[in-house]
């Protein structure tokens, strides 16, 4: 059944990725659930694509369950989550089992819409990307993130940055990236951005406490340094308030990217683990629209267009790819594959 195996598939990333309670509580789900309860049954029949790749059905469930956890309703449950040490599968599946019954009013609406994890450690795969762009234009630049959830990763600026060996950001950022980097450094550069724009369909408040905790909620369980890091971002968006656009990420696209090219700036068109959420229509939409402004860059006005998404050229695991395309106007734009990342950004593999 592709729900079983979508469970299995992501039990082996979360377990292989350092997170081995969400990873064990993702495999009794696939192996044991049934049908006997209302939420039993809207998760084995579920009319999507399941998988990491598609609905990321798994992890919506983990967020509820996480949540839970967090909230403390339910002490029992609370008690086997990290740092505790968890019981042993018979019990810990009757537990679970007992939680899905009990608490399906809590959880059924995290099925509802996919994580918005908003991971912070992809931000250090951006400003790569940037790096190189700054280097290339020696331009300030204008950004525009799409499916942007609570904005973190545009306020990557605000971030201390140790991109194989080459510093950037704010170094006295209590938000500290430093991915495993393998391959080249990137290049020396210093990166200004002005103005930024972002949008998502449902924009996160990261100032709000209920906003936090949902963030929170959707960080593995098992990854205290990554829930860590989080919080460090959540104080930095206190600081630096952005406003986010609520929207089709096409439909705001295409009225707040002018085609009129703008001089002395590079505007940068960015997005991470999010057009694979964005309908086929949509995902054509954007692509033809920055095609269109493409044409009308110039040198001193480039278009560029960073992608850090999963991609079927990401090797054997699928990871994502960092990619690159960028307009001057005239020749055909230029794409770059610059890094292959693991998910969350901890791992950079770099390609220049």
């Amino acid at each position: 059944m592709t729900v079983r195996t979508a469970f299995a598939n992501q039990s082996a990333i979360c377990t292989k990725a350092g997170a081995p309670f969400t990873g064990r509580l993702c495999r009794l789900v696939g192996e044991r659930l049934d049908d006997s309860t209302r939420l039993g049954a809207r998760i084995l029949n579920w009319s999507g694509n399941p998988s990491h790749e598609g609905d990321a059905l798994p992890l919506r469930l983990m967020g509820g369950l996480h949540a839970l956890a967090r909230d403390g309703r339910d002490a029992a449950w609370s008690a086997v989550y990290p740092p505790s040490v968890a019981p042993a599968d018979e019990a810990l599946w009757a537990l679970l089992n007992g939680v899905l019954a009990r608490h399906a009013v809590f959880i059924a609406p995290w099925l509802d819409g996919p994580p918005q994890t908003n991971e912070v450690g992809r931000s250090a795969a951006l400003m790569a990307g940037l790096l190189v762009l700054a280097d290339r234009f020696g331009l300030g630049f204008e950004t525009y993130e799409l499916g942007a959830s609570a904005g973190l990763n545009s306020r990557l600026d605000h971030y201390a940055h140790d991109l194989g060996g080459v510093l950037v950001g704010d170094q006295a950022s209590k938000v500290r990236l430093q991915p495993q980097w393998t391959g080249r450094a990137p290049p020396q550069a210093y990166v200004v951005i002005g103005q930024k724009h972002l949008v998502d369909l449902n924009p996160l408040d990261a100032t709000d406490p209920k906003t936090q905790a949902r963030l929170k909620s959707y960080v593995w369980a098992d990854q205290l340094e990554r829930l860590a890091r989080l919080e460090a971002a959540l104080e930095v968006a206190g600081r630096y308030p952005l406003a986010i656009a609520k929207a089709d990420a096409a439909d705001w696209l295409e009225q707040a990217l002018s085609p009129a090219p703008v001089a002395g700036v590079c505007r940068v068109v960015m997005h991470t683990i999010a057009y694979q959420y964005f309908p086929p229509q949509a995902q054509d939409r954007i692509r033809a629209h920055l095609e269109k402004v493409g044409r009308l860059a110039r040198p001193d006005a480039p278009l560029a267009w960073l992608s850090f998404e999963q991609s079927e050229r990401g090797g054997s695991e699928r990871r994502p790819l960092l990619e690159l395309t960028v307009w001057t106007g005239g020749a055909e734009p230029v794409t770059q594959v610059l890094a292959q990342c693991q998910p969350h950004g901890a791992e950079i593999d770099w390609k220049l």
